[in-house]
């Protein structure tokens, strides 16, 4: 995906735009975020195409035509606007790899799968041509590949039926090599859909032999060998396959199959591919790129009721990195704005015990908002790591702690970056404590170089850096899903197990939900997946429940938020399924508890956060306790950690640079003085903190070269009694026999 050019709009339809996926001669196709935070791909007409009635007339017949497209083999239009300036239609979006990107990285597909490729296939281009429209582009390129099955993409708006084309006369429509012999030669009004089937043809026996059957080289050497020679079927032996492609691929468009003869329906034919419709090799392309594709830009916070006067509207996502110091310099903090900044004031860490510097390390967290129990909670564990540290009195410099609220806003996150950035005592910050606000900071911080370190902002990917400063400490949502789906299939031995994601939840529900779905078959070839996806407001999932227990399922897993796991269980209680029921932690707690009743009793949950009363933590909770009269929240024993972490190579960097020249290194600000010792680099703590590792209360601590953390260590809560009980750490996946 290409980032926006400065050209294109920020939001077309309601869709906020991310990138672009491409572009062609009739206009550009975005990626967009609906407010909901459901994905599209937008084609948007280009302005000499908009200019035209006759086309404007076509365009609103053929895009009515596309919304009657009904298949779950074909991505469905989710909107368009045929009066708009520049017109435009949407389709959902997909997060898989194409056809052709997973031939060319591994070559040829077995038969089995091109068996179930053509199948389901040719049951998209029957309901699009049921729908009076004819594709005229079916290449691998239009294909998209995933766990559940293909999605043919970009239909709908090329030529209707019995109507006229949306492009010039006299053009070959279509991609050579994949094209109809009476597309080929440049006669588009005979194009029907006997030219998809033929399309179709072309795609399998690219599928299964990794080239196009009427080769490659010069277009016009292409275009005349669809026309006059026969297609190259070399090394498909499967007969069955063999004789199919022969049908499809016949020169005469009257000779050929409809698309809905190809594989008459068998009512014992089930209506999915199956589990291992696709090879191990081809899983994991798909997990790699969906893993790509869906690291997006978080959903624009809104502002309701007061007017933040010191918090305009950010930029897209892919210029801020640009802008964010343009000026010059960042805006002041005024008086009572945007960001309470709360010092130790009073607290254990804010004595300057002896004579040396002190230095500060930042919690960047909401106090405030959304994420106030998880941003108190990580100021805490913050705070109790520098006591300890300060408490040694060994050392030849002290630590502060400085926290901003950013009140889980976007906006306000921002300009808590760069305020840390700014204060050059800074030299290490914590936080953000969400996905958005970590969104919305990185620029900032990457631009001054300042090492963050995120507990639990668990996207898979954040926006592109440079700095290598940003570290994720905990597994992501997806890395989350191995544990997840390691204790449903191996040590339950589920056999069929359903996946509800609620996209209430967002980016962070579809993630787990998507990869739970995508490795379940993976760990155990004997488990097959049913998944469902349901939309943002959903409030009854009675439907939802019952199609999947009609589908024998004997486990259940859920993403999404906690009101949404509360009516699955309400449920799946009233349907009496007494299956194992698990879900990811951003589901947990006492809102789930307390809207789920009685239904919560036995659900299970896999979180990245400790639990005070795990061995490991004893040390830990007992400090909290004294300290501020309480057990630790979550995540609290994690941002100790990596507090300790870091205090940790502060120390030993100090340490270094005492036993070199009194001139100074590349890893201090200055030469040591009289007064205590140099302040190390922001760049000489990132590295360190890169190459470390740390045994802390939660987990060992070790980074890969992306500063991502290694291994997926997760701990498994269980409901008992009405309360959440910690049932001690999540089981992990076998290693592989040496």
């Amino acid at each position: 995906m290409e980032e926006l050019r400065p050209t294109d709009p920020a939001r077309i339809g309601g869709h906020r735009l991310l990138g672009r996926l491409g572009a062609g001669g009739m206009g550009v196709v975005y990626l967009g975020r609906t407010d909901a935070g459901a994905l599209a791909a937008i084609k948007v007409i280009l302005p000499e195409y908009a200019d035209e009635e006759d086309f404007r007339a076509r365009f609103r017949r053929e895009a009515e035509a596309a919304r009657q497209v009904d298949s779950p083999w074909a991505v469905p239009v989710t909107g368009a606007d045929t009066e708009a300036e520049r017109p435009w239609l949407a389709t959902e979006f997909v997060p898989g790899p194409t056809l052709s990107d997973v031939v060319a990285r591994r070559g040829a597909l077995p038969v089995d799968t091109v068996t179930v490729l053509g199948r389901l296939l040719s049951r998209a281009l029957a309901a699009v041509h049921t729908a009076g429209l004819v594709h005229r582009d079916v290449k691998p390129g239009n294909v998209l590949l995933t766990a559940d099955g293909p999605r043919l993409i970009d239909f709908g708006i090329a030529r209707s039926a019995d109507g006229t084309a949306l492009t010039a006369t006299g053009i070959v429509v279509g991609t050579p090599g994949f094209l109809a012999p009476e597309q080929a030669s440049g006669d588009s009004s005979g194009a029907g859909p006997a030219g998809d089937v033929f399309s179709l043809g072309c795609l399998l026996a690219y599928a299964a032999t990794g080239r196009p059957p009427f080769g490659s080289g010069a277009v016009d050497a292409v275009l005349y060998r669809t026309v006059h020679d026969a297609p190259d079927l070399d090394g498909i032996e499967d007969a069955g396959l063999r004789a199919l492609l022969e049908r499809c691929l016949t020169k005469d468009p009257e000779e050929r199959p409809a698309a809905a003869d190809l594989y008459p329906s068998d009512t014992d034919e089930p209506d999915g591919p199956g589990a291992g419709w696709l090879p191990e090799d081809v899983v994991r392309i798909i997990a790699d790129r969906s893993a790509a594709l869906l690291a997006l830009p978080g959903i624009d916070a809104t502002v309701s009721g007061q007017t933040v006067a010191d918090a305009p509207a950010p930029p897209a996502p892919g210029r801020r990195r640009f802008l964010l110091f343009a000026a010059g310099g960042a805006v002041a903090l005024g008086a009572g704005g945007y960001a309470a900044v709360r010092w130790a004031g009073g607290a254990k860490n804010d004595d300057h015990r002896g004579g040396g510097p002190r230095w500060t390390i930042g919690v960047h967290a909401g106090l405030t908002g959304p994420h106030s129990a998880v941003g108190r909670a990580q100021e805490r564990g913050v705070r109790l790591a520098v006591d300890r540290f300060n408490s040694h009195g060994r050392h030849p410099f002290t630590l502060a702690v400085k926290v901003l609220d950013d009140r889980g806003d976007r906006t306000r996150a921002a300009r808590v970056a760069e305020e840390f950035a700014r204060d050059r005592d800074v030299l290490a910050v914590i936080g953000p404590s969400g996905d958005t606000e970590a969104e919305a900071a990185l620029s900032a911080y990457d631009e001054a170089g300042l090492p963050v370190l995120t507990v639990s902002a668990l996207q898979i990917a954040f926006v592109p850096r440079s700095n290598g400063a940003f570290f994720q400490a905990a597994p992501s949502y997806s890395a989350l899903a191995v544990p997840a789906a390691t204790r449903l299939v191996l040590r339950l031995g589920v056999e069929k197990l359903g996946v509800l994601m609620d996209r209430g939840g967002g980016q962070a529900a579809y993630q787990a939900g998507y990869t739970t779905n995508l490795l379940a078959p993976t760990i155990n070839k004997d488990t097959t997946t049913y998944p469902r996806v349901v939309p943002e407001g959903t409030t009854d999932l009675t439907p939802v429940i019952r199609d999947v227990l009609d589908h024998d399922i004997d486990a259940f897993f859920y993403s999404g938020p906690p009101a949404g796991a509360a009516r699955a269980a309400r449920a799946l209680a009233d349907a009496r399924f007494k299956g194992r029921r698990v879900a990811q932690h951003t589901a947990m707690g006492p809102e789930f508890l307390k809207k789920a009743g009685a239904a919560a009793e036995g659900w299970e949950f896999i979180a990245p956060f400790t639990d005070a009363s795990a061995p490991a933590a004893a040390g830990f909770a007992a400090a909290h306790r004294e300290r501020y009269g309480s057990a630790p929240a979550a995540w609290s024993a994690e941002a100790y950690d990596v507090a300790g972490l870091v205090t940790a190579q502060l120390a030993t960097l100090v340490e270094k640079s005492a036993k070199t020249a009194t001139k100074g290194t590349k890893d201090t600000e200055a030469s040591p003085s009289p007064s205590g010792p140099a302040r190390p680099t922001r760049s000489a703590l990132a590295a360190a903190i890169a190459a470390g590792r740390h045994k802390g209360v939660s987990r060992t601590y070790v980074f890969d070269d992306t500063q991502r953390l290694v291994g997926r260590d997760a701990y498994l809560y269980r409901v008992k009694g009405g309360r959440l009980k910690y049932a001690g750490p999540a089981p992990k996946l076998p290693e592989p026999e040496s």
